[in-house]
């Protein structure tokens, strides 16, 4: 907290008035509670004197003064009983639980005798407030005093002893010293705690105070400064807090209209600038991506040409070498060293052939014939073509297929030739102890196809492995035919090639997402609905 702000001055002011509050409560009541303990002490004391005269005033009677020693020594041996001490009339001390004063005279002026002898004539009556009085003793220590007349009454002057007259009316004065030690003590614990609670209840009335200032009067303040720093900085969108339906509220509900209107005004003027960059952002994207196309068709247009005249060429003597290495193989004995090295070539001249077989194909670039085909089954029939040489190489295969999709208008060749593509793939990144999940389902947003702008429901199937992952470098090149990452002789750079051009024929799309030593994930979207021409010819249920 500032020393300057509101909050703070509040909290001070009103914590410096409940201090002094608190201080001259807890004087009152300290001072109260010594009365009130003071007074029950007294109380007690008195009683003790009363009780003390009359137990030794048989043993008075008897002129036993070793049976009156006796009592007084008991009666001292309390807790907090300092002395007990009788005086004869002429003040002298006859019996005392402190013998060294045992015979002394006290003075008149003295704490035990002041009180009745401040005039020349002793007190016949001593009034019972004024019985007790406190004092320091010779150690410095409070005490409490205590004085009870020994009167003499007729069982004292007709008794045997015959040593007072009738007219002796007081024969001593029996005083109690009273320590107030304890008393003290407990005192000043008590207004410790109670100094102590007193300040805990103005630490958390000063916290609460903070607290009701701050949220009731600080905050609003607050979020008006931030309001208006806002505003003058061109920033129409924050509205501040309503908090309360007080001034404060009605003054923030004010300020938020006025930035609600002022930014309505914004709007307005924005959104004709806004309208006009949307329309030339989208043409633009159009042209850009009409030249992307046009541009990977000739380039596709070019390959596939050189690519075709290669296949041709290469077809012919790679079957002569494949007839004759056959031939030369059936005159060679089994298990010969020549026979394994014609069964290489024969092996390497077929790869050969196979991949001549897919320029060819890549050249043709052959149109898919499309009807309606149910996409979880043709999952589920190409899974199992590949299932069997996964597991060999602890390789788990997972299909997470969602059964509410429809029949979707596609070439099934084409598409089951796509997700063979992928899932080999998968299988060749993973290698071995890994899995691949093949899962389907609604695009969770539409999406443009491959041949409008304009986005259309999508059916995503997703492809995912636990393998090696591409790196960002080769995921930019994917696609393009021949390329591959792959060792040499374990492929061809058509698959994903091929795969793209099918997709991009079906009017769908196909996305990348990978890290190395993660996986990959292959996304292959497709129209969920089919044109206008094919949706007359859509079956009632099922796959075509």
């Amino acid at each position: 907290m500032q020393p300057q702000t509101l909050k703070f001055k509040l909290v001070l002011y009103l914590t410096i008035a409940l201090t002094v509050g608190v201080l001259l409560f807890t004087g009152a009541v300290a001072f109260f509670l010594y009365n009130q303990i003071l007074g029950k002490v007294s109380d007690h004391v008195i009683q003790l004197s009363e009780v003390i005269s009359k137990s030794t005033r048989f043993a008075m009677l008897n002129n036993e003064p070793t049976y009156v020693d006796r009592i007084i020594h008991d009666v001292a041996g309390q807790e907090q009983i300092d002395r007990v001490r009788i005086f004869s009339q002429d003040g002298r001390i006859t019996h005392s639980t402190y013998p060294p004063e045992i015979g002394r005279t006290v003075d008149r002026n003295a704490e035990a005798c002041s009180r009745c002898h401040e005039s020349e004539q002793p007190l016949q009556q001593v009034p019972h407030s004024e019985r007790t009085w406190t004092f320091q003793g010779a150690d410095g220590k409070p005490l409490l005093g205590s004085m009870e007349v020994i009167r003499n009454d007729p069982s004292c002057y007709n008794a045997p002893c015959h040593q007072h007259s009738k007219e002796t009316s007081v024969l001593g004065v029996l005083d109690i010293n009273y320590s107030l030690d304890e008393i003290h003590r407990k005192l000043r614990t008590t207004t410790l705690a109670i100094a102590g609670f007193s300040i805990g209840f103005i630490a958390l009335a000063a916290l609460a105070i903070g607290y009701f200032v701050h949220h009731l009067v600080y905050l609003p303040l607050r979020d008006l400064e931030g309001g208006a720093e806002r505003l003058s900085a061109g920033n129409l969108d924050q509205l501040i807090p309503v908090r309360s339906g007080d001034e404060f509220g009605k003054l923030a509900r004010s300020f938020n209209s006025m930035t609600n209107a002022l930014r309505n005004s914004r709007a307005e003027l924005q959104e004709l600038a806004r309208t006009l960059e949307q329309k030339v952002e989208t043409r633009t994207q159009e042209l850009r991506r009409a030249q992307a196309q046009t541009m990977r068709g000739e380039k596709l247009a070019s390959v596939g040409l050189l690519a075709s005249g290669v296949a041709h060429e290469l077809n012919n003597p790679l079957t002569g070498i494949l007839t004759f290495s056959h031939l030369l193989r059936e005159k060679m004995a089994d298990n010969s060293r020549d026979a394994e090295d014609m069964d290489l070539v024969i092996r390497e001249t077929k790869r050969c052939a196979a991949i001549i077989k897919r320029l060819l194909d890549f050249a043709r670039e052959k149109q898919p014939e499309k009807k309606f085909n149910d996409i979880n089954q043709i999952i589920e029939d190409t899974v199992r073509i590949v299932e069997r040489p996964a597991h060999l190489r602890d390789i788990v295969i997972t299909m997470d297929l969602d059964r509410t999709l429809p029949p979707i208008w596609i070439d099934a060749d084409q598409i089951k030739q796509v997700i063979m593509n992928m899932i080999v793939n998968a299988q060749h990144a993973v290698e071995e102890k890994g899995s691949i999940t093949v899962r389907t389902r609604r695009a969770a947003e539409p999406r443009p196809s491959a041949q409008s702008a304009e986005p259309i429901a999508m059916v995503e199937i997703s492809i995912v492995d636990t393998g090696c992952g591409i790196s960002e470098q080769n995921l930019r090149r994917i696609f393009d035919p021949f390329f591959t990452s792959k060792d040499v002789g374990k492929g061809t750079g058509l698959g994903l090639s091929v795969s793209h051009g099918i997709v991009e024929a079906h009017g769908g799309v196909i996305e990348v997402q990978s890290k190395v030593d993660e996986g990959s994930t292959f996304s292959v979207f497709l129209p969920l609905m089919p044109p206008p021409s094919a949706a007359d010819n859509k079956p009632s249920g099922g796959a075509a």
